[in-house]
């Protein structure tokens, strides 16, 4: 198991807090641009298709969010599988690569979904754009085996990431850029579960198991 260095349930959530206002403003600074160019030209079709397309990019973004680090509703809820993947297909329908999602629907403890979800987030952020990220929900009960792949070169696995999983020490404190890292393996050791990471020239294969 991972040992994760300590961070104060304050400074977790508001470094969260502080990732997810960085996700979400790209989108809304847009809608923010576009609805300025419909007051200076009205009706225009570029200013339109801007605000439309950055709106739904935030609304895709936030109910992604709210799985992947809310409470869905209560501190012991089940989250539906099926769920999960829609909000990834959506939050990904704007991101740089492309997303395939195979495996069993079933609702399974909330931290399941939420880690798997921010896997999907690491992943995105190791490819090049125009690439792939795979997820293969293989087992989930009573055994757990989730593989999340990210397909592409240059790969960039993020370096808080890997420095955690290795145990070695970090370059730097848990920052707003590292903290969805930490999140992930914190979710993992909630759920009991081992994450791995296997490289190559071409593919990051992360892979989740709990026997």
């Amino acid at each position: 198991m991972t040992t994760l260095p300590d961070l104060s349930a304050p400074d977790l959530a508001a470094l969260l807090a502080s990732r997810l206002c960085h996700d979400i403003i790209s989108p809304v600074g847009a809608v923010q641009a576009g609805l300025e160019l419909l007051d200076e030209m009205p009706n225009d079709p570029e200013a339109m298709a801007l605000v439309r397309r950055s709106t739904q990019s935030a609304v895709a973004k936030l109910q992604f969010a709210r799985i992947a680090y809310g409470s869905s509703g209560s501190t012991v809820a089940q989250i539906d599988m099926g769920d999960a993947k829609t909000v990834a297909e959506g939050f990904m329908s704007f991101e740089k690569a492309e997303l395939s999602w195979e495996g069993q629907r079933a609702y399974v403890p909330k931290n399941v979904a939420k880690l798997v979800l921010n896997l999907v987030l690491i992943a995105n952020a190791s490819v090049p754009r125009g690439r792939r990220v795979e997820v293969r929900v293989e087992e989930l009960e009573p055994r757990l085996r989730i593989t999340v792949t990210a397909n592409g070169k240059p790969l960039r696995v993020p370096a808080t990431f890997r420095a955690l999983l290795a145990d070695e020490p970090l370059a730097e404190p848990i920052d707003a850029h590292g903290v969805q890292q930490y999140y992930t393996l914190l979710l993992a050791r909630e759920c009991g579960a081992t994450v791995s990471l296997a490289l190559d020239t071409e593919a990051a294969v992360i892979t989740v198991e709990r026997d």
